[in-house]
């Protein structure tokens, strides 16, 4: 693994843990040699990540969409910054670039990506690891979700095992290091007609 994708909010949240855990995957993901891929914004939680990044002398490609880019919110800093015209195109280079992907504390566009490459990976489009880093357990009610989903049998076991998540930013990189695609068909019942 040479590169994460993080999604994360344009906000910092509530707490400053977010923005702490934030810096820590940063100096985290620089101090591995890991090239940090993210939506080249300077706000909120995606500022935090790329600011720490470069201070601990890392690597930052942003992928940011024009519209965002024309209202000053890319971050000009980063050591490539690719603007393209849409977010479907900006979702498709960031999970080209990337090696793996960790969700941070976000709102509607972080859960999108999230569940988007998650759903990339159980059609076996690609092996690539999916973590949440779960700061102060704001990934819990998610997690609760996912298992209601496979009690439910919409979900099969080793597909939700592919949803890697800790607390700590160094363990929660250190399991992407280790993990390995299950190769499990999609479907959970075949079809009969």
């Amino acid at each position: 693994m040479k590169s994460v994708a993080v999604y994360c909010g344009s906000s910092s949240g509530n707490q400053e843990m977010y923005t702490q855990q934030a810096q820590a995957m940063g100096r985290e993901l620089a101090r591995r040699g890991l090239t940090l891929v993210y939506g080249g914004g300077r706000v909120g939680l995606m500022g935090i990540i790329a600011d720490a990044v470069l201070a601990a002398g890392g690597r930052v490609i942003g992928v940011i969409p024009r519209f965002l880019a024309d209202k000053e919110l890319a971050h000009r800093g980063c050591t490539e910054l690719h603007v393209v015209d849409t977010m479907h195109q900006r979702k498709l280079l960031m999970a080209d670039l990337a090696d793996g992907f960790v969700a941070m504390p976000g709102g509607f566009g972080t859960l999108e990506e999230l569940f988007e490459v998650l759903t990339w990976g159980q059609l076996g489009l690609h092996g690539k690891p999916v973590a949440l880093l779960n700061t102060l357990g704001f990934y819990d009610k998610l997690l609760a979700l996912l298992d209601h989903m496979r009690a439910e049998a919409f979900l099969r076991p080793e597909n939700q095992a592919q949803l890697l998540h800790h607390a700590d930013a160094a363990a929660l990189l250190d399991a992407m290091a280790e993990y390995q695609p299950a190769s499990v068909e999609k479907w959970l019942t075949p079809r009969t007609t």
